[in-house]
């Protein structure tokens, strides 16, 4: 049995639900990413805040990135999995949910997070192939 733990990469870099989204776009700019995890100010995650996010929800939807923080975008159910979860069950959550990013939590903690790339690297191919179709499907 694969686990999460096995997948996922650790270190991940965060913001705070009160950091602003356009300090959340530096940060991804800096690391070259696409999102980050939204923590609270006990460290504890409470949502993602992608690029994509800033844009269509922020921008287009004529908000101030200035103002506008990534906790207030990164509202909704935050999809976790456990260190210890199979990757079977973190497959059919990312496929089901479709979702590109999912957190690893430990005892309420961010310890890692599993990203279409990890499991490219890491699957296979038939696997990755079955997430990137569920994931990129079009919505109906």
């Amino acid at each position: 049995m694969t686990t999460a733990r096995e997948i996922m990469h650790a270190g991940v870099e965060t913001v705070t639900d009160t950091d602003t989204l356009t300090q959340a776009a530096h940060r991804m700019r800096d690391l070259d990413i696409g999102a980050l995890p939204v923590c609270d100010s006990e460290g504890y995650p409470v949502g993602i805040v992608t690029d994509r996010d800033i844009v269509v929800k922020c921008l287009a939807g004529d908000q101030d990135p200035m103002s506008m923080t990534a906790g207030a975008l990164a509202q909704g159910e935050l999809l976790t999995v456990s260190p210890e979860s199979d990757v079977t069950d973190v497959l059919a959550i990312m496929e089901h949910s479709r979702i590109r990013r999912l957190p690893v939590i430990e005892d309420g903690r961010l310890v890692g997070i599993i990203t279409e790339g990890d499991i490219a690297r890491r699957l296979p191919e038939q696997a990755v192939g079955e997430l990137v179709e569920a994931v990129c499907a079009p919505s109906l």
